[in-house]
Parts: structure tokens; C-alpha cells; sequence
């Protein structure tokens, strides 16, 4: 049961029109962390229903048309920008930085309470990418776990997309991170997505590029070993007990040059990374690949959107109606 406790203070949001921001204070082993909790200003009223949008790394929520097709549905729109990240970054912090991926759970905690003391009965967490890991592994052991009433994970990040010597050089890079956690031992991470995805190269959207830049933020041992050892965890299988929907692209490709292939194929990860692990995560877990999917199904071109949609709204009315008779 959620101790939820209403008075955050809710002021216009710094990115989007027609949202607002509140931040989220909490503490990890004695240390502070500040989040970013983002509403839409017109969530429908008295809203049984409602999601929580994470996002993945070098990322935040800029998705507005997402927030609209949830709201269509009778759903009231949240969307957390963790610490490190969007909204949410400090001069003082490293971007994009976790020595361990618990370290989100008390903001994820928070988010979930203020989500609860606004009236929605019926939670569901939608999760991208690195967010996806983080929202699997909260959903299996957080501490407002049994508040989740249902887990949609667009692309999750179930397994560094190496390959070979890449995988030995990763094992090294998570030992490093042990004793040296803020070496940083790949500066940005160059590539062609986000080419794909901003109107500014061959892409349709606009966000900042300050919050999510084109060649990424310097990545650290300390974040990999933190990754690395969640993977782990979801690898030995984990035990969610809501219904999961997996969702993820038909097909990926790895590509330093630009070809007009890479706008529909997952440019990040590898798709049999999630189609293999998927499956760990529970006993209600379905899957679902989409034809002309990217990375980010939400940022995929139109008719992969609308098909993401259709086969997501049909789950949640199966999943959520069968919560809502029990």
C-alpha cells in the first residue's frame, strides 16, 4: 500500500507547453538525489488510470504526442526525468550517473505516492531503453511494487548489443568500475540514432540537445558496472508479478554511415537480446515486435507508431479489466 501524500508544489514546466514540473527530493544510503516529476496540465479529471513514463539514458521526457494518445484514453500522464538526467541534471552532477541502479528506486518511490495522492487507482509504468531495466528490476522488488498494475517496456535494455572482444572488454571496463567508477572510458557515444530521430538531420522531432545531445554524455566504468550487474540479476529471471508487455523492433542493425534503412530498425540494441530475456521477467509477460520500429517505438516513423499503439491499448484493456474484476 502506498503511503501517498498530497502538497507538491507544481509549477510550468521548463520544456514542454501545456505541462508542469515538481521536484522530488529523496535519499539513497545517505546521499541526496533530486528528480523531476512532469504532468500534463489538462489529465483528465478523476482519472482511475493513470502511467508513468521513465526514460532511457541520454534522454528525458520531451514525447508530447505520446502523453496525448495516453490521455485520449482516459489516462492521466506523468513522466519522471530521474536524477542525472533532463530536467533534472545539476551543474555539480555527473550526467547520466549511477553506481547502482537502486539508487532510482526512492525517486521512483516518490513519483508513484504523488501519482496515488492525485486519485488514480490503476497504475501503469511505461519505460524506455535503460529505463526499462530500471522499471523491470523496480517492478520485481521496489518498494511500491504492488502499486504497478501493469509494465510496458518499449526496447528495454536487457543486454550490452557487443559482440566478441567487446565483450571482453566490457568485463574489464565493470572490474575498473569497482576501484575507478568515474573514468570515463567512452566519450559520447557516436551513432547514427540520433541522426535518425531529430528533424535537424533525417529525423521528424525536436527536443534539446542540451538534455539529450547528438553524440551522448561521456560514459563511466561506474555506470557500466552499475548496468552490467543489473543485467545479471534480470538474466537469472525475475518474478513481476503485474502483467509485462515487451515491445520492441522487428530488426536492428549496427551502422557508422547513414543509409534511409536505419529509420526502421533499432540502430541501439539488439533485438534478441530482448526477445531472449523477455520472457525472464514473469508469468504474465507478452511480447511484441513491430515491422518499421526504432529504437524508440514512440519516435518510430507513423504507421510503426500506430501500430504500437493498437497493440498497446488492446493489452492494457485486456490486462487492466481483468486487474479491475479480481
Amino acid at each position: 500500500m502506498v503511503n501517498a501524500q498530497a502538497g507538491s508544489q507544481w509549477v510550468a514546466d521548463t520544456e514542454l507547453e501545456h505541462f508542469e514540473q515538481t521536484r522530488l527530493t529523496v535519499n539513497y544510503k545517505n546521499r541526496a538525489f533530486s528528480a523531476t516529476l512532469v504532468r500534463a496540465e489538462d489529465n483528465p479529471k478523476a482519472a482511475q488510470r493513470a502511467v508513468l513514463y521513465i526514460h532511457g539514458l541520454t534522454d528525458y521526457f520531451f514525447q508530447a504526442h505520446l502523453a496525448d494518445a495516453y490521455r485520449a484514453e482516459g489516462y492521466a500522464f506523468y513522466a519522471l526525468d530521474l536524477h542525472g538526467y533532463g530536467r533534472s541534471l545539476r551543474p555539480d552532477e555527473r550526467p547520466n550517473y549511477c553506481e547502482d541502479i537502486a539508487e532510482y528506486y526512492p525517486e521512483i518511490d516518490a513519483a508513484i505516492a504523488q501519482i496515488k495522492s492525485d486519485g488514480a487507482e490503476n497504475l501503469l509504468i511505461n519505460a524506455h531503453s535503460t529505463g526499462g531495466l530500471i522499471a523491470s528490476l523496480y517492478a520485481h522488488e521496489g518498494r511500491y511494487r504492488e502499486a504497478v498494475d501493469a509494465l510496458y517496456l518499449n526496447s528495454p535494455f536487457f543486454e550490452f548489443p557487443l559482440h566478441g572482444w567487446e565483450r571482453l572488454a566490457l568485463r574489464t571496463v565493470v572490474a575498473l568500475g569497482r576501484w575507478f567508477p568515474h573514468i570515463a572510458y567512452h566519450h559520447g557515444m557516436p551513432s547514427m540514432y540520433a541522426k535518425s530521430i531529430h528533424r535537424d538531420f533525417h529525423g521528424e522531432w525536436h527536443y534539446n540537445i542540451a538534455l539529450k545531445p547528438t553524440d551522448g554524455f561521456p560514459i563511466t566504468a561506474g555506470w557500466a558496472r552499475a548496468v552490467y550487474f543489473a543485467q545479471q540479476r534480470l538474466h537469472q529471471g525475475l518474478d513481476i508479478a503485474c502483467p509485462v508487455l515487451v515491445m520492441h523492433a522487428a530488426r536492428s542493425m549496427r551502422a557508422t554511415e547513414w543509409s534511409d534503412d536505419l529509420l526502421a530498425v533499432d540502430t541501439v540494441l539488439n533485438v534478441d537480446h530482448i526477445r531472449r530475456y523477455g520472457p525472464k521477467l514473469g508469468k504474465q509477460v507478452a511480447l511484441a515486435e513491430i515491422e518499421g520500429g526504432m529504437h524508440d517505438l514512440a519516435l518510430s516513423p507513423s504507421a510503426a507508431r500506430a501500430e504500437v499503439l493498437t497493440v498497446k491499448f488492446l493489452w492494457l484493456g485486456q490486462v487492466l479489466g481483468e486487474h479491475a474484476a479480481r
